[in-house]
């Protein structure tokens, strides 16, 4: 995954120190199937994902990485999800802490393909056919952004009993 210029800016000041980082994650339908990818850099099957640029919409960032991984332009259609993921250490030793913003997408021109190089493999996929090669988490990414009627999920601001 590119590393955006501000992050490599923070770093030379933080090192390898945690940053919240906000992410924005495409979870995109076509015909009854979901955009996946095959990140170049560890073989996982997942959806369209990267990093809010400063000043960026979040849905826009989900639609720019869509352009910029996989050659596809979608509309987006509605929140799905906000999390915070569990800390991240690359092997560099950079820490990162995501809160992922999910949203639902829908496919509107192009064919997939690896357009920037942090993809191996792209396409729509039938999520029956790949759930043995995409892991729980984006599962269940899909799971709430195809639930249509549902309101976006999120987890803690609770009152506590």
């Amino acid at each position: 995954m590119a590393t955006p210029d501000f992050v490599i800016a923070l770093r030379e000041h933080i090192g390898h120190a945690p940053l919240p980082l906000v992410g924005a994650t495409a979870v995109v339908f076509r015909d009854q199937k979901v955009l996946l990818g095959k990140r170049a850099d560890n073989g996982a099957w997942q959806t369209i994902a990267g990093i809010v640029e400063p000043g960026e919409e979040p849905a826009d960032a989900a639609a720019r990485e869509c352009l910029e991984e996989a050659g596809v332009v979608v509309s987006v259609d509605r929140l799905a999800s906000v999390q915070q993921l569990p800390r991240i250490t690359y092997v560099n030793g950079d820490q990162v802490d995501y809160i992922d913003i999910a949203f639902r997408c829908t496919w509107v021109s192009g064919e997939p393909h690896p357009a920037d190089g942090e993809l191996s493999e792209v396409g729509f996929y039938d999520l029956a056919q790949m759930m043995d090669v995409v892991d729980d988490a984006h599962v269940r990414k899909i799971a709430l952004a195809l639930a249509e009627d549902d309101p976006a999920h999120f987890r803690g601001g609770r009152v506590k009993s």
